[in-house]
């Protein structure tokens, strides 16, 4: 179960809330996709996905030598709720628009897997 104090840390930190919107709306996504859509290096995604990883918010797992990253199934309700409002909320503005756009202009992205059902169609 995680704690209301750790998810709405990870939802005061830019980056950690762009990554977390985008998961929602899109789903599974790897580190090299994140960081195409926020223009922001490796690393610096990495260390904000590792956060949200130990802290429950998130998934991940290999693909060959990609890592994919995806909202926690088992977050609680009420966790769920809070995410997907904020990202429906959040959708239209910047600079989540324009995460979402570029996200979908990046070229060779990798292998998707299958609809996790936990996305907000916007």
């Amino acid at each position: 179960m995680i704690d209301p104090l750790v998810l709405f840390k990870a939802l005061m930190d830019e980056t950690r809330l762009r990554c977390l919107v985008l998961m929602v709306c899109e789903g599974e996504l790897c580190v090299c996709e994140l960081g195409y859509a926020l223009g922001m290096i490796q690393p610096k995604i990495s260390r904000h996905l590792a956060l949200l990883r130990q802290s429950g918010m998130v998934q991940d797992r290999r693909r060959g030598h990609w890592v994919h990253y995806d909202i926690h199934p088992d977050l609680p309700p009420w966790a769920w709720t809070i995410l997907r409002a904020t990202a429906e909320g959040a959708t239209a503005m910047e600079p989540f628009l324009d995460d979402r756009a570029r996200l979908q202009t990046m070229a060779d992205r990798p292998g998707r897997c299958a609809n996790s059902g936990y996305e907000v169609q916007l």
